[in-house]
């Protein structure tokens, strides 16, 4: 435990100087956004704003992190931060960006403001408690959150909450109430969200909700074993992959099963599906990222991995991005 005394004690240092410039909420405030790295840490009222030192690398800023996205418009990678459990503390997540080489953009741009009065006054509010999958289509950021889960009398119930990539502001909230929370999602063009329940039986499902909120069981039981990452392939299929065993599945729009493919390892979590069809897929409990050639058998391109979660694609520079969980840190993989 001693190697752990500097970090907490920096973490209590940095959350008082936070504290310090950040008084507590009086009435209605006004939504924040953080800035990148530098000062005012707050957006200053008058617009100034002086960057960090071109010559400091800073790299950090992701706690239990579950996912991440790309963000093409900015070429940052989007990384939501799962916080604390919700029954240690509620509405305390946040999401940063980082660049293509790691370092930190914005160490809190969403979540700048502290759980409590502060978010809950600001206009509009800000609640985002635990989320796991994301996934960003359309200039809107997709996360799967959930509401309750204080206590043990609490019911946990899933909410996908959105945010407009431009300017931050909440948008529209997807409640499914008999469901205690997505895992991972994956949005069509259309507009439909295909949510995974990872879960075995006939708690093994995909849900899929409509935009205008209708929501419904997708597809349940085998051949979904504890399925956990999905994704929409360039036909517009749903392709998910499961924990319990190696499978790929492809789903087509109608619910039909399309094709069974195999990771190189079980266990998986992440799945990337690039434009000529060529699957990445990672895995949590054992390490590997498996490649998936269309019509070729599985090969492992990285181990290893420690809790290799939901990873994404940076587009901008051809690389695999994969949150390491309770490591608290991104792996990332060249594909050039």
């Amino acid at each position: 435990m001693k190697r752990f005394g500097l970090a907490i004690g920096g973490a209590l240092l940095a959350a008082a100087s936070l504290h310090a410039q950040q008084p507590a909420a009086q009435g209605p405030q006004p939504y924040m956004l953080g800035n990148p790295l530098g000062l005012p840490i707050n957006p200053a009222p008058n617009g100034s704003f002086n960057p960090i030192s071109p010559n400091v690398k800073v790299y950090g800023a992701i706690y239990a992190a579950e996912s991440c996205s790309y963000d093409p418009d900015r070429g940052v990678i989007v990384v939501p931060n799962r916080g604390v459990p919700q029954n240690v503390q509620t509405n305390n997540a946040w999401i940063s960006f980082l660049n293509h080489d790691g370092s930190v953009h914005t160490a809190r741009w969403i979540g700048i403001a502290n759980p409590g009065p502060q978010r809950t006054n600001s206009t509009p509010p800000l609640v985002l408690n635990e989320p796991l999958g994301s996934d960003i289509v359309n200039g809107t950021l997709y996360l799967a959150d959930r509401d309750g889960g204080t206590s043990q009398t609490d019911p946990s119930v899933s909410v996908v909450r959105t945010f407009n990539m431009k300017t931050g502001m909440p948008g529209r909230e997807y409640k499914t109430e008999k469901v205690t929370g997505f895992n991972d999602l994956a949005i069509d063009k259309a507009g439909n969200i295909s949510g995974t329940v990872t879960a075995v039986g006939d708690g093994a499902q995909v849900w899929k909700i409509t935009p205008d909120g209708t929501a419904s069981i997708f597809f349940q039981n085998v051949p979904l074993v504890a399925p956990n990452g999905v994704a929409i392939d360039p036909q517009g299929n749903i392709v998910v992959v499961n924990i319990g065993n190696p499978d790929v599945i492809t789903f087509s729009p109608d619910g039909k099963v399309v094709k069974t493919e195999k990771a190189a390892q079980a266990g998986n979590d992440g799945l990337v599906i690039m434009n000529d069809g060529t699957k990445y897929v990672s895995s949590v409990q054992n390490g590997g990222v498996s490649r998936i050639r269309p019509d070729q058998t599985a090969e492992l391109i990285a181990q290893n991995v420690p809790s290799a979660a939901s990873m994404c694609y940076d587009s901008g520079a051809n690389q695999l991005v994969i949150p390491m969980n309770a490591n608290n840190a991104l792996a990332f993989i060249s594909l050039k």
